[in-house]
Order: structure tokens, then sequence, then C-alpha cells
């Protein structure tokens, strides 16, 4: 692994560091963490500006962890892990970077008099709610401190630890706008356990719209990704929109799969095992580049809308628009967290 290209060069032009040289390498004999290496090191900034040639609706995000265990084979943050020289493959689901003076070096940053106190979003590279939260609990001490300050954010996440963290949301909601918005893209569990490996099912992760839209925190459901030829029939479509409504989500927002190198090779490499009846269709749609084509685009969206207002829910006005929440509901104790089980 090579920590070298993060570190500060020689010359006045080197690259800044990431993070700092005390990394340190660990792997946990248990079966939830069975095949996976932490990589434990101190970032040297953790609020981040999304470049400016970026499609994302937002200027700033936070991203505790690099590499996901989540192994959703089309995860379009593969390609941040060649920038490491680990593999963009196998490598990003069982290499995970773990900054774990995140909580501390976020309360330093929005204290400092720069800081403007513009919107934050999190889960938008990999998921912050992923396994490893469950053992290095970085999200508690984050949420904290973004409560502290009243810094709005937003959070994007496949993963129903976030329930653990609940009463700390919102705590956050009463004093700042809070966004949370889960991720599902379909509802086929056949398609859920090859393509999505290591995430809560589709149903667990509408449960967590439930019990936030229950507690009175508002929930949209990012409906990604929608994926040509397997999971975007109308019946599809229908069924996944009618779970979202079912679940209470307060807006639907489809996104059709997207293939960035790193991703695109590791994504056509399992069309190829089983599906290999798609391979020639793959490369005919994306044969423009990492979008499908436009048309593509706007037939999966007016789908899914019209879909969203036959069930009574819509598209979200704009991304991370949500309102803060200023008399909560009293909030019930939270199950025990299942995350680390996916079935």
């Amino acid at each position: 692994m090579r920590w070298n290209n993060l570190s500060e060069g020689p010359t006045a032009s080197a690259t800044p560091a990431l993070f700092g040289t005390d990394v340190v390498t660990r792997t946990f004999d248990t079966p939830e963490f069975r095949g996976i290496t932490f990589h434990e090191v101190r970032a040297r900034s953790i609020v981040n500006r999304v470049p400016g040639a970026s499609r994302m609706p937002f200027e700033w995000t936070i991203n505790p962890y690099r590499g996901c265990s989540h192994a959703c084979v089309y995860c379009f943050a593969r390609k941040t892990h060649s920038y490491l020289d680990l593999d963009t493959g196998i490598g990003f689901d069982t290499q995970i970077v773990v900054k774990v003076n995140a909580p501390e070096l976020l309360r330093r940053e929005l204290a400092s008099r720069r800081w403007r106190g513009d919107h934050i979003a999190m889960g938008t590279n990999v998921d912050c709610y992923q396994r490893a939260e469950g053992r290095y609990r970085l999200m508690p001490g984050i949420i904290g401190a973004l409560r502290d300050y009243a810094n709005p954010f937003s959070i994007l996440t496949k993963g129903t630890l976030i329930l653990r963290d609940l009463e700390l949301l919102r705590q956050a909601a009463a004093v700042t706008d809070v966004g949370i918005s889960v991720s599902v893209g379909f509802v086929d569990p056949a398609m859920w356990r090859t393509i999505e490996p290591g995430t809560p099912a589709p149903e667990r992760r509408l449960d967590v719209v439930r019990q936030l839209t229950a507690v009175g925190i508002p929930c949209g459901v990012l409906m990604a990704p929608v994926i040509p030829y397997l999971t975007d029939s109308p019946a599809q479509l229908r069924e996944t929109v009618r779970a979202i409504a079912a679940a209470g989500a307060n807006s639907v927002t489809p996104l059709a799969l997207h293939l960035r190198p790193g991703a695109r090779e590791w994504f056509m490499r399992w069309l190829a095992t089983h599906h290999p009846r798609l391979v020639r269709n793959y490369e005919v749609m994306y044969a423009a580049g990492a979008y499908a084509p436009k048309w593509y685009q706007r037939r999966i969206t007016g789908q899914v809308h019209e879909l969203a207002a036959e069930y009574g829910i819509g598209p979200a006005a704009r991304p991370g628009a949500h309102r803060a929440i200023r008399e909560p509901a009293p909030v019930p104790a939270p199950p025990e967290p299942t995350q680390l089980t996916i079935l």
C-alpha cells in the first residue's frame, strides 16, 4: 500500500498530505469483519470541497472512511482506491481506511473563522454507516459536532446502523437543517444478494425510513441505481416505488446507473458472469461515457415521478432540501443496531 503519494514532498509544489505518517493496520477475527483489513490514519483535514467540475449538488463533504464493505458492484467511488495504489475491485471492498480523528478534527474546522457554516453532505462517496462504523463509532462525534455548531448537514446511507444515532439526529434537527436519505434502487432480493452483497436488505433499509419518519425526521429515498435491463421494467419500477411510498418516504429521486472508471471494469466483469447476454447491450448503452444516454435518464425519471405522484410522494424540491424539526416528537428506544447482519 502506498502512502508516500499522500505525504508532504520536498518541494513547495508537492500535493499537501492527506494523512499523517502513523498508519496502523488492523484485522479482526470476527465474523462481521473476517477478510477485512482496516488502515487507521489521522487525517489532515476532514471537511472537503467538492471539485468544481463535479455534478454533485453540494460543495462540502465529510468522508470518515475510504473503501466500503458494502461491496456494491457498481459503486462509483471505487476509483478513489487507486489513489492509494489499492485495487478498485476486491481491495475497495476489503481494505478500509479509517480516519480515526475525524470527530475532533471536525470540531476544529467548524470553529475556524474561515468556516462559513455551509451545508455538509455525508455518505456521498462511501457509506459512513458501513460495517466499520459499528466498531469505530465516528458518526456520533461527527453529528454531535455539527449539532453543537448548528451546522446544516445531510446523510445518504444504505446502513441501518444510523438508527443507533437517532437521538443525536433528533437533537441536531432541533437546531439546524438535517436531511436524511436512504438509498434503495430496487427491492428484488435476488438482485440485492448478487450486486449489493454487503448491505442490509432493501426492506430493512425501508424500515429505517419508517422509523425516522415515525419520530418526525423527514426521510427521502434515493432510488439508485436503476439498472438497465435488470431493474428498470415498468413492473419493477412500480414495485419499488410502491414499497418506498409504503415506508413513508417524503420524496423519491431516481438515478440511473453510471459507470465511472474503476467501477465500470468491476461491474462489467460481474455482468459477464451473471448476465452475459447483456454485455453487448451495456457496451452500446455506455459507449459514450460513464452515464446512460439522456433519453434513458429522462424515461426513467418520468416513469418514477409518475408512479411517485400516483402513490402520493414526489421528488425532492432540491438535493439537500429538508426542513429542520423545531418541536421533535419523543423518541422511543431504538432497537439494537443490526447493521452487521444483512439477511
